[in-house]
This record gives C-alpha cells, sequence and structure tokens, in this order.
C-alpha cells in the first residue's frame, strides 16, 4: 500500500497528452469548448465542424490577403503540439507466447509515451488536409511515424457527397479513438484489424441519415513492396503487399433520442499455422467478414453514452484446420459525465469473447477480455486537465500448460495531466 500511495504522489509531476488540436482554436481565435464538450470529446458543434471538412464558414478570412484568387494560405503556420507521457502501476507484463519467457515492472514511468506534430487546414474552396506526426512512441525515441494523413474534398461534383484520399482509422466511422477520454483504448477495434490502412472514404448525407463506404489496402500502414521490374535504375514503391482490397460501409441515422449504426466489412487475410502459438503466417488466403452496430447519444449535451458490437468471421483462418471457420465477437460500451467546466467522469467497459479461437493454443485466444475502466479527469483550464484512471480486470488467470491466453491481469492505475498547445 505504502508503494502505491508514493507511486501516486510522483504521478502528479508526470505529463499526459490530449487529443484535440488547438490548431483551429487558434486559426479561428476561439476556445477549444467551442466544438469539445470537455475535450478531446466534441460536442454538436465540433461534429458539424468536421461534417463541413473541418472548416468554419469565415475561413477565408484567416487567409493571407495575397492578391491572387487562386491562392488561400493560412496566416499562421498551422501547427499544434501534443505530449503524452504516463507513470502506472500496473498488472500485465510480458510473456513469449512459444517459450514462456517472461519479464514483468508493476511501476513503469512512460515519459514521454507520445509526442506529435498535427497540422490541418482549408487549402481550396473544397479540399482540406490533415495530418499528425509521432516524434516518439512508447519509448522509441529517434523514429518518427505518421499515421492520420489524408486530404479532403467537400462536395465532389456538386453531389454533396465528401471524398477522403489518404491513412485514416477505418474505425473513425463509428467513434474515433482519438478522441475518447479514456486511456483505455476500444479494444475490439484493435483486435479486428480495423485500425490505421490506406484507401479512399466516400461520404454522403440524406437528411437524417448519412452513408459511408470505403476501400483499403487491407494490410494496415506497415507491409509494402518494392517494384523493379521494369528496367534498370527504375524502382517505385507500392503502399499495399498484394492484389487484394478491403471494402467496408456504415448507414447510420441520427434521431432525437440516439444515433445508431450499422457496418460491415470484407476482405481478405492471410492465414496463420498452428505453429509457434499461431505466430507464424500460413499459405493461403482466407475470407475476413466483419459486422457492426453502434450507438451513441447524450442528455442536455452533460451525459455522452455509446456502445458498439462487432461480430467477426475471419473464415477458414487456421491452415491446420482447413475445414473449420473462425468466429469471435466483442463490445464496449461508455458513458461520459460533464459534471462542470472542470470535472468529468468517465467510464469504459470492454468485453471479447475469442470464440472459435478457445482452446487454440494460439496468441489468438488472447481475444478474451472483460475489463471496466473509471477516470476522473479535472481541467485546470480548456487545454490543461489532470487524470485518475484505473482498469479493473474481471478474467481469472489462465491455468493452462500453454503460455498464450489470459496468462496476466491486466489491471492498472494512472494519475498524470493532459495539455495541448
Amino acid at each position: 500500500m505504502k508503494r502505491v500511495v508514493a507511486l501516486m504522489g510522483i504521478f502528479l509531476l508526470i505529463w499526459e497528452a490530449s487529443y484535440s488540436i488547438p490548431v483551429f482554436a487558434r486559426q479561428y481565435k476561439v476556445s477549444c469548448n467551442t466544438c469539445h464538450a470537455a475535450y478531446p470529446r466534441l460536442n454538436s458543434y465540433g461534429e458539424k465542424f468536421v461534417e463541413d471538412n473541418l472548416r468554419m464558414p469565415n475561413w477565408k478570412d484567416t487567409t493571407v490577403k495575397t492578391g491572387d484568387s487562386m491562392l488561400y494560405l493560412p496566416a499562421e503556420v498551422p501547427f499544434a503540439i501534443r505530449a503524452m507521457a504516463y507513470a502506472q502501476l500496473r498488472q500485465g507484463k510480458y510473456i513469449d507466447p512459444v517459450t514462456g519467457e517472461s519479464k514483468k515492472a508493476d511501476t513503469d514511468f512512460q515519459a514521454p509515451y507520445m509526442i506529435k506534430l498535427l497540422s490541418s487546414a482549408p487549402i481550396s474552396e473544397h479540399i482540406s488536409y490533415y495530418f499528425y506526426a509521432i516524434l516518439a512512441e512508447k519509448g522509441e525515441n529517434g523514429k518518427i511515424i505518421v499515421e492520420d494523413a489524408y486530404f479532403r474534398y467537400g462536395n465532389l461534383a456538386n453531389a454533396g457527397v465528401d471524398f477522403m484520399l489518404g491513412q485514416f482509422q477505418i474505425s473513425d466511422l463509428m467513434f474515433p479513438r482519438e478522441l475518447r477520454l479514456t486511456f483505455q483504448d476500444y479494444m475490439i477495434y484493435r483486435m479486428a484489424g480495423i485500425t490505421y490502412d490506406r484507401g479512399v472514404l466516400f461520404s454522403k448525407g440524406f437528411g437524417n441519415l448519412s452513408v459511408d463506404v470505403g476501400v483499403v489496402n487491407g494490410n494496415g500502414i506497415k507491409d509494402n513492396f518494392s517494384i523493379n521490374s521494369p528496367g534498370y535504375q527504375r524502382p517505385d514503391h507500392m503502399f499495399d503487399n498484394d492484389r487484394r482490397k478491403t471494402v467496408f460501409g456504415r448507414v447510420g441515422i441520427d434521431l432525437d433520442f440516439a444515433s445508431p449504426g450499422v457496418f460491415g466489412l470484407y476482405g481478405r487475410h492471410k492465414t496463420r499455422q498452428l505453429a509457434d502459438a499461431g505466430t507464424i503466417e500460413g499459405s493461403r488466403y482466407a475470407d475476413k467478414k466483419i459486422i457492426g452496430f453502434d450507438v451513441s447519444g447524450d442528455v442536455n449535451g452533460r451525459i455522452y453514452w455509446f456502445g458498439q458490437y462487432l461480430y467477426n468471421d475471419w473464415g477458414k483462418f487456421i491452415d491446420d484446420t482447413p475445414g473449420k471457420t473462425y468466429r469471435w465477437w466483442g463490445m464496449f460500451a461508455g458513458v461520459d459525465y460533464i459534471y462542470s467546466d472542470r470535472v468529468v467522469l468517465s467510464a469504459l467497459y470492454n468485453y471479447a469473447d475469442a470464440g472459435d479461437f478457445d482452446n487454440t493454443s494460439t496468441v489468438f485466444e488472447g481475444i478474451n477480455i472483460n475489463t471496466l475502466t473509471v477516470a476522473y479527469t479535472y481541467y485546470f483550464a480548456r487545454n490543461v486537465k489532470g487524470i485518475v484512471e484505473a482498469t479493473y480486470d474481471f478474467l481469472p488467470k489462465d491455468n493452462d500448460a500453454d503460455f498464450v491466453g489470459h496468462e496476466t491481469k491486466e489491471g492498472y492505475i494512472l494519475i498524470g495531466f493532459d495539455a495541448a498547445f
């Protein structure tokens, strides 16, 4: 107990990060609460700002007056900084799924956890851009990683269709992970592999109905290959690593009391072998199908609630059992209570059932999760907050002879600060 109290005291000296982007507040000379109920959570105006192609009606007034009607330069260089750092008391540890070798550190100073450079601005009548680059992440300094990065074209061909090309998260169609108030993630999005990918997205509104359809490479943002077949000194680079694409879409409706939606995805992914706990890539491709249902709403702009269900059919995913189809499902539900301008209370429940992967002695047994996260956030300023968060793990530890599944509990306590500028 003394160790916990001492560590919590030290936490108060640690910086965490925000998920807002102060570029917009700086550009339009408005407060963060114009778009955020409690940053990074968007309010209704913030959601409309996104729908309006990341711009306010007076966006031209914020550009340099060059006398050229075809040039729109932001009057200020549109950059912002996010800096994340944590200190935690954590139950989890590293376990090699093949050998069982393990490492553990009960307490951890994760500083800097992440440092981001962000930029966004409208650059023509219809085109806006957005990107952020990670300058340091999870202890890996000295390397830069770009995650969100895209061009967005509003009202394509005057047909009311928005078009986006670039790198983005498929799951942003439901609940953007960058806008959550908890450190704890929406875990099923990562397990289902519907986070970062490269592709195109078309969006169209029909009154209170919205339709989104997209196509992505389907291989994330790491796998790729180079081309050299045209001839000597004429190489090029492919961002994809095979011929297959993944298609997905969502239909949503805004009602007075809630905003439900239906999500679907179809693609192909490389199979796995049972050898080495399922970490070895197989020789075939299997179908990947996902069906999801999401719903969200708010009460007087003070209580924001949300939930997501995903059913995953990964086809004949294991080479060693070519006649068997592997399916699993998961969900999360949460609520953010804006108690006052200073205080926000949040809760997030994550649950997933590994389904057909149970008892396969593969890493996919680890899909099983059952956790509850609660967080207390205090805003020292609109863009500076302190956070206390804890996660409780309801699942018991595995007692199997293998080294996969729920080998350790995954609860934690986290305390820190959050600022953006």
